[in-house]
C-alpha cells in the first residue's frame, strides 16, 4: 500500500515547452533577429501591396475560386524560385543534427551577434508575408511619384499655381455634372476655395519623415513603455475621398534612443494627411518608428469613424474601426502587448 501511494503522489514530469518540440528554440539570440527582421519586411510589403500603382480591385471570380487564378498560364511553375519567394514562410524543419551547422553558417556569415535573449514567441505568430526594402527617407512617396513633384514645387511657384488652377478647373466640372451653376452668387469662387482645402487635406505627400524627424532623437537609457495616446487623426477615404476621423495611440520599448515626443504626433499626421485606408495608416506609423529608432518594439492602435460608411453606403452611425501593428517585442510577448493594451484601457 506504501508503495502504490508514494506511486500515485510522485511529481509528474513537467511537459516539453512547444516551441522546444523540433529542437529548434527561438531563445536563440538569432531567432529574436530573423523575427524582427521579418516583422518590418511584411508591414513594407503590406503597404506596398496595398499601393501598388496598377493593381485593380479583386474580382469577384477571383475571391470565390482563388485557385484558379493561382494556376493560370501566367503563373509561375510550382518549383521556380521567384514563386516560392512568394510563398507564405511560416517555419523551416530542419533535423536536430542539422542545428549546428546551421548556427555556425550563420554566425560566420553575419558576424558575433550581442543582441540579448527574448522570451519565446507566444500566441501572436510571426506574419508569414516576406518582401522588399526599408522606408524612403527622401519623401515616402508612396505610390506616385507625384509626390515628389509638389515637393519640389515649393520652390517653384509658378508651377504650384498651374497645379491649384488645374484642380479648380476639375472642381468647376464636377458641379456642373452635379447640375449646379458654378458661377451662382453662393458657389462664386468654391472651385477655387475647394482646391486649396484639398491640398491642405493632402499636405502629407508634401512632407517626409527626415524633415519631421528633424534630429530630435536622443540617446536614453530608457527601456520601459512610452506611449502618447489619443492623438487626433483626420484624413480622407481613397475609395469615396470623404474623411475618416479618430484617435491613434503611440507606444514603443527604446533600445538607448528616443524621440521627442511631438514628433510621434507629427509621424502621425503626414501619413493621414494622404489618401489612405486606415489598415495601411496604422501600419506605416509603425513602420516609420521603427525605422527611426530601431526600438525592442513598435504597438500602435487607432479607432476612428469612417464617414463612407456613416454619410452613405450602409449609414451606420456610432461606428467604430480599430486597427493596430505590433512590431518585434509587442509582437512576440503577451505579457508585453497586455500591458500596452491595459495601460490605454482598451484591454
Amino acid at each position: 500500500m506504501e508503495d502504490s501511494s508514494n506511486a500515485h503522489h510522485a511529481p509528474r514530469p513537467k511537459p516539453i515547452p512547444p516551441y522546444l518540440v523540433n529542437g529548434h528554440s527561438p531563445l536563440h539570440p538569432m531567432a529574436t533577429i530573423e523575427r524582427d527582421h521579418e516583422e518590418r519586411k511584411s508591414a513594407m510589403a503590406a503597404i506596398q501591396r496595398s499601393m501598388g500603382p496598377r493593381k485593380e480591385p479583386l474580382d469577384l471570380a477571383e475571391l470565390e475560386n482563388p485557385l484558379a487564378f493561382r494556376s493560370s498560364p501566367q503563373s509561375k511553375p510550382n518549383g521556380s524560385p521567384e514563386q516560392k519567394r512568394d510563398l507564405p514562410k511560416q517555419y523551416v524543419e530542419v533535423e536536430d543534427q542539422d542545428i549546428e551547422d546551421i548556427e555556425m553558417r550563420i554566425a560566420s556569415r553575419d558576424g558575433p551577434d550581442e543582441a540579448p535573449p527574448t522570451p519565446p514567441a507566444t500566441s501572436r505568430s510571426i506574419s508569414p508575408f516576406t518582401s522588399n526594402p526599408t522606408v524612403d527617407f527622401d519623401g515616402l512617396s508612396w505610390p506616385s511619384t507625384g509626390t515628389l513633384d509638389r515637393l519640389r514645387e515649393r520652390d517653384s511657384p509658378e508651377e504650384a499655381e498651374a497645379r491649384l488652377k488645374k484642380l479648380a478647373g476639375a472642381v468647376r466640372t464636377m458641379l456642373e455634372c452635379i447640375g449646379e451653376d458654378p458661377d451662382r452668387e453662393g458657389l462664386h469662387g468654391t472651385p477655387e476655395r475647394y482646391a486649396k482645402a484639398m491640398m491642405f487635406f493632402t499636405k502629407g505627400y508634401e512632407e517626409n519623415l527626415r524633415d519631421i524627424v528633424n534630429n530630435a532623437v536622443f540617446h536614453e537609457d530608457h527601456d520601459e513603455l512610452v506611449i502618447v495616446k489619443d492623438i487626433e487623426v483626420y484624413s480622407l477615404c481613397e475609395h469615396h475621398l470623404v474623411p475618416f476621423t479618430g484617435k491613434m495611440h503611440i507606444g514603443y520599448i527604446p533600445s538607448r534612443r528616443v524621440i521627442g515626443l511631438s514628433k510621434l504626433a507629427r509621424i502621425a499626421e503626414m501619413f493621414s494627411r494622404r489618401l489612405q485606408v486606415q489598415e495601411r495608416l496604422t501600419k506605416q506609423v509603425a513602420l516609420a518608428l521603427s525605422e527611426v529608432l530601431k526600438p525592442q518594439g513598435v504597438a500602435v492602435v487607432m479607432e476612428s469613424t469612417h464617414m463612407c460608411m456613416v454619410m452613405r453606403g450602409v449609414q451606420k452611425s456610432g461606428s467604430v474601426t480599430t486597427t493596430s501593428c505590433m512590431l518585434g517585442a509587442m509582437r512576440a510577448r503577451a505579457k508585453t502587448r497586455e500591458e500596452f493594451l491595459s495601460l490605454l484601457n482598451r484591454r
